[in-house]
């Protein structure tokens, strides 16, 4: 070291106001500010697409599934007009009523759950009471009260069965 003063490699003052320095990034900001108002302007065009997406899907399912319980309203229309009929035709109306409803279910992805002979499943039934039974083992529906209804998305009600049980241990006093 010689003890001489070291000079600085380059301008000692900051560059000026419109200089090259500046204008580079003035331009850089812009160009991120311009990108990130496109970017939120196609997210919320998503968004919309998406919002009109879902209604037309919601519409059209709801008038698939309107359309399919139209038959049911048919039917209790026909039922109704014939009340004063023989009572063997309401009945035979009214079980297609049922018919036409079940079908409806079906048609939608939802068929019945429950039958008797089957064994307790308490993820799809729900027992109403337990019935001793002889001829069949314990843990078996012997009685469906309430049909239920799932599919492929799921349990849309559990059937309300009556469930056998094991006999009971007791036995009638002899009386003595």
């Amino acid at each position: 070291m010689t003890g001489e003063p070291v000079e600085a490699a380059g301008p000692t003052e900051p560059p000026e106001a419109g200089g090259p320095d500046r204008t580079e990034g003035a331009t850089e900001i812009e160009e991120l500010r311009d990108r990130w108002h496109r970017a939120a302007a196609d997210a919320e065009n998503a968004r919309k697409r998406c919002d009109r997406i879902v209604a037309e899907r919601t519409a059209a399912e709801r008038l698939r599934v309107t359309a399919a319980w139209l038959p049911v309203l048919d039917h209790l229309d026909l039922a109704l007009r014939h009340a004063e009929a023989d009572p063997q035709s309401i009945v035979q109306g009214v079980a297609q009523v049922r018919q036409d409803a079940q079908s409806a279910l079906a048609r939608l992805g939802f068929e019945p759950v429950g039958a008797e002979g089957e064994p307790f499943d308490p993820t799809r039934h729900e027992a109403a009471e337990a019935v001793e039974d002889p001829q069949v083992p314990p843990g078996t529906v012997v009685r469906v009260v309430r049909p239920g209804y799932g599919g492929p998305g799921g349990l849309l009600r559990p059937a309300i069965v009556a469930v056998a049980k094991a006999p009971s241990l007791e036995r009638p006093d002899d009386g003595g």
